[in-house]
């Protein structure tokens, strides 16, 4: 028989009031932020909809930007576009209106001109992993043309916790 569940993820902050946790189980540092699921995040069968975790993945890449001192509106203004080329999302538990949940996020690969966040969604009630996944994007400049990765996004990739 298959076991298809992920290995428990057992979060310990790394300093008091700052937002990164170490893994126990799997030794990588991710960053941490909490939502709570609105009643319209999900669908007919009271489940959160499976696009919504898109949403969430979103929450968690720009709440570890602006907690960077990076947030997406200045990557923007400095004239760097990164849109996402790939998805990936693993579904485990399902979330309910009104759970709050633990968005973890962490700066993945690094390449020329393009770049991964790594998701891992937990039930803040019972621990329990409730999704993986990743968004790969390229970088672009204003007229859509692929360009090398902006300096500070290179820094965050290269100074966030280990």
């Amino acid at each position: 028989m298959f076991d298809l569940r992920p290995k428990p993820f057992i979060p310990e902050f790394l300093e008091p009031d700052k937002p990164y946790v170490r893994d126990k189980t799997g030794n990588k540092v991710w960053h941490q932020c909490k939502m709570r699921t609105l009643y319209v995040d999900t669908d007919r069968s009271q489940v959160v909809y499976h696009a919504n975790y898109l949403r969430y993945f979103e929450f968690g890449r720009a709440s570890l930007m602006r907690d960077a001192a990076f947030p997406y509106r200045e990557i923007e203004e400095s004239g760097y576009i990164y849109p996402i080329i790939k998805i990936e999302v693993n579904y485990y538990t399902p979330l309910f209106y009104d759970d709050m949940m633990l968005i973890h996020t962490r700066p993945s690969t690094l390449e020329k001109v393009k770049l991964q966040f790594d998701y891992l969604i937990t039930s803040e009630q019972t621990g329990e992993i409730v999704s993986t996944g990743f968004t790969r994007h390229c970088a672009i400049n204003t007229s859509g043309t692929p360009v090398e990765i902006d300096p500070k996004t290179t820094e965050l990739w290269q100074t966030f916790p280990r």
